[in-house]
């Protein structure tokens, strides 16, 4: 059961990384695809040809062979990859034909994989979201996965996602739900938070820019702004995401400025964010006890003193 549980966690991060919001993971690092993803717009009644590679990594210094089949993708509310009809956007599923799945590759050696797109006259505007898994056929495995004796073949693989977008009626919009940056931080980093929900029947990227600057200088000391990260949002889904500086000093006062845009909409955050860890804030607190416990006492001894 856990080595089930290991593949399909390996599949799943794989998609995701496609999505953007994992690195790649490989279930099998002896078999790899490139690119991960392709996003495409597609017009009804049209056919559209495409390839990707598939690696053989050659983990085992052996040839690998392998097939591959067509499967719907998406995600679920908690942006976990899903692979299941969901809705109007996995019709694409039916309109994959793959030209050549099945092969073999010896070690290093890679092959093109045709397939094609035939999208019918009638295919609804929006988003199309499907998968493309390539399985190891030579690395199968057995697993009890009731605890009776039982078991089954476990294969091994990796997918190759494509994006489409059906032209025509598409609606493009989204809420940025939620944009926040913590004033004060005992621990970790400085970052900034969000949540974005697709409201639109369209994939959108989601764009997030940190800026930070100590309290009095316009200097910047951390920015992303030639680089800003960006998030892949499906259509009807909630996307939560940070973005963090991991330059992060132990201690600092700094002007912190968050922004956050999806679907023309822009949201900025502007705070002031002091780091202080915990044993730092007991020393200053024992401090500004004691200074105040000396003042108190030095205070009595001059009046006592003038008493006298």
């Amino acid at each position: 059961m856990k080595k089930i549980y290991q593949i399909v966690c390996g599949v799943a991060l794989s998609l995701l990384s496609a999505v953007g919001l994992f690195a790649p993971v490989f279930a099998d690092t002896s078999i790899s695809v490139s690119p991960m993803i392709q996003k495409i717009i597609l017009t009804p009644g049209e056919t559209y040809s495409g390839t990707f590679k598939v690696f053989n990594q050659a983990a085992n210094e052996e040839d690998l062979n392998f097939e591959t089949e067509v499967i719907p993708f998406f995600a679920d509310e908690n942006y976990d990859a899903i692979y299941e009809t969901v809705g109007d956007y996995n019709q694409i599923v039916d309109w994959i034909k793959i030209k050549n799945g099945n092969g073999t590759l010896a070690p290093n050696e890679g092959m093109d994989i045709m397939y094609t797109i035939t999208v019918p006259s009638d295919a609804p505007s929006g988003g199309q979201y499907a998968a493309i898994r390539v399985t190891s056929v030579n690395k199968e495995d057995t697993d009890d996965i009731s605890g009776t004796g039982a078991s089954v073949k476990v294969k091994y693989g990796i997918a190759y996602t494509i994006f489409a977008e059906i032209a025509g009626t598409t609606k493009r919009q989204g809420e940025i739900l939620d944009v926040n940056v913590q004033n004060f931080i005992l621990d970790g980093n400085i970052k900034g938070t969000s949540s974005i929900r697709n409201t639109g029947n369209v994939h959108g990227t989601a764009k997030y820019t940190l800026k930070i600057f100590p309290l009095f200088s316009d200097e910047e000391v951390y920015t992303n702004e030639e680089d800003p990260a960006t998030r892949t949002i499906l259509p009807d889904r909630t996307l939560y995401h940070e973005i963090s500086w991991d330059g992060t000093p132990t201690f600092g006062i700094f002007n912190v400025v968050y922004t956050v845009e999806f679907e023309g909409v822009t949201t900025e955050v502007s705070k002031l964010v002091i780091k202080c860890p915990l044993w730092l804030m007991f020393i200053i607190i024992f401090v500004i006890v004691a200074l105040v416990v000396w003042i108190v006492i030095r205070v009595k001894v001059r009046k006592k003193a003038a008493e006298d």
